[in-house]
């Protein structure tokens, strides 16, 4: 009995190998742009942004809890 399942487990794993193999993509080639010899290459930059000065004042206060509880009697 453990023979024919031995049988079957390797079976499975050879099986499992060859759909692996038959499924895989192959990569695709990276595409090249081909340019001419008269031509120069040009380069494109994304637009400038401006900064801006930080605010001085903070929009959102600290916030502070009332305390309603009494403190815990020390003994």
């Amino acid at each position: 009995m453990k023979m024919i399942a031995g049988g079957v487990g390797v079976g499975a794993v050879i099986a499992m190998g060859a759909l692996g193999v038959v499924l895989a993509e192959a990569p695709q080639p990276a595409s090249t742009q081909i340019v001419s010899q008269d031509e120069e290459p040009t380069m494109t930059l994304p637009e400038t942004t401006t900064s801006t000065t930080a605010q001085t004042e903070v929009e959102t206060p600290v916030a502070t809890p009332e305390v309603t509880a009494e403190p815990a009697p020390t003994p």
